[in-house]
């Protein structure tokens, strides 16, 4: 008898379990449908860019190609897409303030309307990118900068900021202040200082090299600035921080893997911030990597309109895992000027993790961090340390130096 109550209770059990799980298996299915009645959308979006750039497929998957012929203006972007006059005259008054910029590969992925598309809301100028709010240095880097083009924030890492170049331009970027009207690579005399800096501070044991995007720099650098980072015998860790699996997968070559096989371990971060941005391509390119030893953790950035519900961040981590990939942190957004309308409260961002705890595996959890601004470092927001059920207007927290 105590078997036959076991087996009913264990049955009762895994009933409510199933019954839980239907809601977001129901999301998860017609997803999957959405995504596969679309397909034939983003197939017509690339045949239309190869007829007019006159392209082959060889060309098209050839990651030079692609940066070389980054949509940048609103007359181009009116050859692919159907966009009326408004939104055109939006674009060009943007345009005025702020550069932008998308790899033929990652507009070509656009299937929805512009209002719903988020390859169209992170790659495509808002007239809400005028609005004030917000500063152009939250973080202020420019008083963690000790030398060359270091960034400094705690006591055992560093970040060497290599270039201002991206193969797209996101609309949300952290750094848009440095992306002026032109790409340009870091001076190689600064690069030098910098990798010379962290000669000088052996404490220094991890080191994060960043842009801009720096895997748009060409093999021969990247082999150079990665061989001199090497040989520092206090460097246990080199760092990648690249979208390029993104914005531009046709990137990772093999000539590319070839080279970072030499300096293991490599650890590269990337920024999937929604679950289409998942596409064959990309999957294909974080596979290859791994494949090949390269660690990869993906950084989501909170965008509003955009990952800001519990089905899409709980399908988008899955997926990566699905890919090798490991969900590392969900930013909160920073208060950059020119990025108001992505911003999300933080009850919002609470609300979402406290949803995945228990409903997915502990894999697809990331940790969900603050970048305190002035520079002094993230701070992990827990569902379980802040009350998520109250739309406070301040929240105080502690960062690792006890700073309030």
């Amino acid at each position: 008898t105590g078997g036959h109550d076991m087996n009913t209770k264990s049955q009762k059990r895994s009933e409510k379990l199933t019954i839980i799980a239907q809601e977001f298996y129901k999301f998860k299915e017609e997803y999957k449908n959405k995504i596969e009645a679309t397909k034939d959308i983003v197939i017509k979006n690339k045949q239309r860019m190869l007829d007019y750039f006159q392209v082959s497929e060889n060309e098209w998957n050839n990651w030079k190609w692609q940066m070389a012929h980054r949509i940048h203006t609103s007359s181009l972007l009116k050859e692919f897409f159907s966009i009326d006059d408004c939104e055109i005259e939006n674009i060009n008054k943007v345009s005025q303030q702020y550069r932008w910029g998308a790899t033929p590969y990652y507009l070509s992925q656009i299937r929805f309307s512009p209002k719903q598309d988020p390859f169209y809301l992170q790659a495509i100028p808002s007239i809400e990118e005028l609005s004030e709010w917000g500063t152009e240095d939250p973080m202020e880097e420019r008083f963690t900068n000790p030398a060359g083009m270091i960034t400094r924030r705690y006591p055992d890492r560093a970040i060497i900021n290599v270039t201002n170049i991206c193969p797209s331009y996101c609309r949300h970027c952290q750094r848009r202040r440095n992306i002026g009207t032109t790409d340009s690579m870091s001076p190689l005399t600064q690069i030098k200082e910098s990798i010379d800096y962290i000669k000088s501070h052996p404490e220094i044991r991890d080191v994060l090299i960043t842009g801009g995007d720096a895997l748009t720099l060409s093999d021969d650098t990247l082999d150079n600035i990665l061989a001199c980072i090497r040989e520092i015998p206090s460097v246990e860790i080199i760092r990648l921080g690249t979208r390029t699996l993104v914005t531009l997968p046709q990137r990772i070559t093999q000539g590319l893997i070839n080279i970072l096989e030499k300096y293991a371990p490599i650890y590269i971060n990337t920024q999937f911030n929604h679950p289409l941005e998942l596409s064959e391509e990309a999957c294909s390119a974080c596979r290859a990597l791994v494949s090949s030893g390269i660690v990869l953790g993906n950084q989501m950035v909170f965008l509003r309109g955009i990952n800001d519900s519990l089905p899409i961040v709980q399908l988008l981590n899955q997926l990566l895992l699905a890919n090798r990939v490991r969900p590392y942190y969900i930013f909160h957004p920073k208060e950059i000027i020119g990025t108001g309308h992505f911003y999300v409260p933080v009850s919002t961002g609470l609300k979402i993790m406290k949803g995945l705890r228990g409903y997915t595996s502990g894999l697809a959890l990331p940790t969900y961090v603050y970048n305190s601004p002035k520079g002094w470092g993230k701070i992990p927001l827990s569902p379980e340390g802040i009350d998520a059920s109250q739309d406070k207007e301040n929240i105080y927290i502690e960062t690792w130096e006890g700073r309030k």
